[in-house]
């Protein structure tokens, strides 16, 4: 399929985001409109369609919502496909390419790295990768990967122990032997690293590998301190930063006097503590806080307001009462003014008491690494926080610098660094490639699971969208009737008027499995009707989307089983 229209517009007057997403609303209702992606970082509309597609008619349109527009660049029969793959190509790139292969230097070597430095070496480039720690980053080594193994593991402990058909199948307590349990979670991380890390550098005669420390020279060159020993100096006409993120750790006075845990640490205890203290509301604290748990601990999670607070209400209202129901004690509205450490045992003093721990695991939260490149050398901004700003296509303020991952002001998620790194590569050759994040699919491995995309009510709400929605109950899923298990809900939330799908949130056994659909149905911009009206296999936790855009016309408990 070719565009026989694209229009690029020059955009002044936007504010925030929220602009943006206001000017692209406008552009998307022009006429012969197929697709329209704004850039406030970039001040730009990257318009595509057919040829009803007419330039003074979009920036009429533009104008009409309060901002100043005109047409930069008018282009015909440019595929799709191609803009998208990067296979064009521009000038200086291609000066560049036609004399020595392309220099790219990328700091790390995780998710964002990996998938830069496979992508650059594919288009021909040289690229030199640094990494001052393990091969891999924090994914595969000491996050998602160690993470979902422990958490597998405890479940099955906690079905041993409890289920809803304990009537008919014998429960007992599980003998844990965590030390065995970590041996086993160890063995899979390396053999993860070597496969898709270690192993595939080795057989890539275009990627050298440096373990050092890098930082920047000036706007071209990096120094490398070598973990052997000596300096290496780099040179690179491009440059990818992904140094991922650590855990931050809190203010708390006398906290960084105790031996306290940090995910790493927790991901590695060869024993579960009969008295576990966690700091923290959000992922890695709830899915670590449940894990240990269900392995033997005694748990309790100190939230500063609730869990899951940032997200929609009834999402922490749903995870803290099946967290309470199976003995985790979760203290909303509790901070630790002080922590204390003396003969093996931790003493938080709250506003509501001493609380008295063996183990204190902090997750409160990643601080990207960025602390060390020197960055100002080669005039990298970065945000209050530390993270280094980039635009929708990995830019850096600093020219031919990229940067991705957790140590950018991207959402932090492997899957998201991994598409930002193979763009950012994509671009560094002369490519257009851009991430889109407005139908970013998010999963928290509690059980139940918590998964969202798109837009919340309130988030939507703050965009300036109207919306509609509705709430659909476990209990009117027949997939978690016949399991026993009707804790959460499924919510869909639609812009009001047009019935477009815009975001969705579940709280379900599973609920990870589900959300890739409603995903896929945002970014197909299908309304809740269109999503009702599809085939869904009976039987299947996802059918429960379907009865979600049902409810929205219908009563859903007035339906025969399976009814479309």
């Amino acid at each position: 399929m070719r565009e026989k229209n694209s229009v690029v517009l020059q955009i002044t007057g936007m504010t925030c985001g929220s602009c943006a997403s206001r000017v692209e609303k406008v552009l998307l209702k022009a006429p012969g409109v197929h697709e329209a992606n704004v850039s406030y970082a970039e001040g730009t509309a990257r318009v595509s369609g057919d040829q009803a597609l007419d330039p003074a008619a979009l920036s009429a349109a533009v104008q009409a919502a309060g901002f100043q527009t005109v047409v930069a660049k008018r282009a015909r029969g440019v595929s799709v496909s191609e803009r998208r793959s990067g296979k064009i190509l521009d000038r200086n790139a291609k000066q560049e390419r036609w004399g020595a292969p392309l220099q790219v230097a990328i700091i790390g070597s995780g998710g964002a790295a990996m998938a830069a430095a496979l992508r650059a070496a594919e288009d021909g480039a040289r690229v030199t990768l640094i990494e001052r720690g393990m091969i891999g980053g924090t994914c595969v080594n000491v996050g998602c990967v160690p993470s979902k193994i422990m958490i597998r593991a405890a479940h099955i402990a906690h079905l041993r122990r409890q289920s809803p058909f304990d009537e008919g199948l014998g429960a007992s307590e599980p003998t844990i032997d965590r030390g065995k349990l970590l041996a086993q979670q160890q063995a899979r991380v390396d053999e993860l690293r070597h496969a898709k890390y270690e192993g595939i550098l080795e057989g890539n005669t275009a990627i050298a590998v440096l373990h050092g420390e890098a930082k920047f020279q000036d706007g071209r060159s990096l120094i490398v301190r070598l973990n052997e020993g000596g300096e290496s100096e780099i040179s690179f006409n491009r440059c990818l930063i992904a140094t991922g993120a650590s855990p931050a750790v809190p203010p708390i006075p006398r906290l960084q006097e105790t031996p306290y845990w940090t995910s790493t640490e927790a991901l590695a205890s060869d024993t579960i503590p009969a008295r576990l203290a966690v700091i923290g509301s959000s992922v890695v604290a709830v899915e670590l806080a449940q894990a240990f748990a269900r392995l033997g601990g005694k748990v309790t999670i100190l939230a500063r307001s609730t869990l899951f607070f940032r997200e929609d209400p009834a999402i922490g209202e749903a995870v803290t009462a099946a967290f309470r129901a199976e003995g985790v004690e979760v203290l909303e509205h509790t901070q630790a003014s002080n922590v204390a450490f003396a003969d093996g045992e931790f003493v938080l003093t709250t506003g509501n008491g001493e609380l008295r721990a063996d183990k204190l695991l902090i997750a409160t939260g990643r601080a990207p690494n960025t602390c060390g490149l020197a960055l100002e050398a080669a005039r990298v901004a970065v945000n209050p926080q530390g993270a280094i700003i980039v635009d929708t296509r990995m830019r850096t303020s600093a020219p031919h610098i990229y940067a991705a991952g957790d140590c950018t002001n991207q959402p932090q998620f492997v899957y998201v660094a991994a598409a930002a790194g193979t763009r950012a590569a994509i671009n560094m050759s002369g490519g257009d490639a851009a991430i889109d994040l407005r139908a970013m699919p998010a999963v928290v491995f509690t059980d139940p699971q918590v998964a969202t995309v798109g837009y919340s009510e309130a988030e939507a709400h703050h965009e300036g969208i109207e919306t509609d929605s509705r709430t659909l109950t476990l209990d009117n899923v027949p997939r978690a009737l016949v399991n026993f298990d009707t804790r959460g809900f499924i919510k869909l939330v639609t812009e009001a008027g047009s019935g477009r799908l815009i975001g969705a949130q579940a709280v379900a056994p599973e609920a990870g499995e589900l959300i890739q659909a409603a995903a896929l149905a945002i970014r197909a911009r299908m309304t809740a009707q269109e999503l009702a009206d599809q085939l869904f296999p009976y039987l299947t936790m996802v059918e429960g989307l379907k009865l979600a855009a049902q409810t929205f016309n219908k009563d859903v408990k007035q339906l025969s089983c399976c009814a479309g």
